[in-house]
């Protein structure tokens, strides 16, 4: 990455999940780091790994709806949430 890019920060506090807060690093609809608050230590530095240089929405279609044990949601499906919010607020303040 440039270092004259500056990269949006999505902060998002999850919801029904061991992890308790995200932060995703965006560059033109690419993630380009992420950390976690909380949560399955080993998993999460997986996903971090895993969605590093994807496209905002490829790593929607792929973690979106991924439930944990009995939950009805998880750590990745709650990272899917935070990229759609993060992608319809950018649209909302583009199209204003």
């Amino acid at each position: 990455m440039e270092e004259n890019i500056k990269p949006d920060i999505i902060q998002y506090k999850t919801k029904g999940t061991c992890c308790q807060m995200m932060f995703i690093a965006v560059v033109d609809n690419i993630i380009v780091d992420a950390e976690f608050v909380g949560g399955c230590h080993g998993n999460l530095q997986a996903v971090k790994a895993l969605i590093k240089g994807a496209p905002i929405e490829e790593i929607i279609k792929r973690l979106e709806g991924i439930k944990c044990g009995d939950k009805p949601t998880s750590c990745p499906d709650q990272l899917s949430i935070a990229l759609k919010n993060y992608i319809a607020e950018k649209t909302q303040c583009n199209t204003k």
